[in-house]
């Protein structure tokens, strides 16, 4: 059991859209440099999960611990100030900005000292984006635009990465480089929730998991465990 302390700790949250509640009291932790899935099918709840985590809805009830410091009801630029940047599902890259100017803005809030450091370690991760710098982020594939979008976010230096549905609208064989890129960077020593609808292959490269129906947590445990449920298998891998 890793009895490390969490760097994320949510408790109890609640959150929704005007008089809609989404999430009904959930607790989720992800510890230092361990990748935890959350998985749940579309309407679960996972990217309002996400969006209160950082920032960009404020939650009714709960609480929201990164390293130590409640940042429930805090500005999305605080908290992405303190390391935790979200990676947010469609990409959202800036289409009629270069390359360039996309990475440099992932260094608006954090890292801007570093940024020229940084930015030779975003193309020595991508270097698709390396030779594409001066093209606009609008004219690019739905592959490298998730390039770009991860590579922004890595501008910031974070300790904590949430990527919302990277895997989405991609390729098979895309699919696969994004989740073998996933795993390099969870190997380098980066926390990451991932949050996916592909369960199989996260589960694959997930220290954790948890499932999210209905805004609550139907399941928490190893990948392994939830591997062995007969139930879960047949309702999220369609075993």
């Amino acid at each position: 059991m890793n009895t490390t302390a969490p760097l994320l700790d949510i408790r109890d949250l609640r959150a929704g859209y005007g008089r809609v509640e989404v999430l009904r009291g959930v607790s989720l932790a992800v510890r230092p440099g361990q990748i935890v899935a959350l998985l749940g099918s579309n309407g679960a709840g996972k990217s309002t999960l996400n969006n209160t985590v950082c920032g960009l809805v404020v939650p009714s009830a709960g609480t929201v611990f990164f390293d130590g410091r409640n940042i429930a009801g805090a500005r999305a630029r605080e908290i992405v100030q303190a390391g935790l940047v979200q990676v947010p599902e469609g990409r959202r890259v800036f289409p009629n900005l270069s390359v360039l100017e996309n990475l440099e803005l992932g260094s608006y809030a954090r890292a801007r000292e570093r940024r020229g450091a940084n930015l030779e370690r975003v193309f020595a991760t991508f270097p698709r984006l390396a030779e594409r710098a001066q093209q606009l982020a609008g004219t690019m594939s739905g592959g490298e635009q998730q390039m770009l979008a991860i590579g922004r976010a890595l501008m910031a230096e974070p300790r904590l990465l949430i990527l919302d549905e990277p895997s989405l609208g991609l390729s098979p064989l895309l699919v696969e480089e994004m989740f073998a890129l996933i795993a390099r960077l969870h190997a380098e020593g980066l926390a990451i929730l991932l949050v996916e609808q592909n369960v199989g292959q996260s589960l694959e490269i997930a220290e954790h998991a948890y499932v999210l129906e209905n805004g609550t947590l139907r399941f928490e445990g190893t990948p392994a465990a939830l591997l062995a449920s007969p139930e879960l298998k047949r309702a999220y891998l369609g075993l």
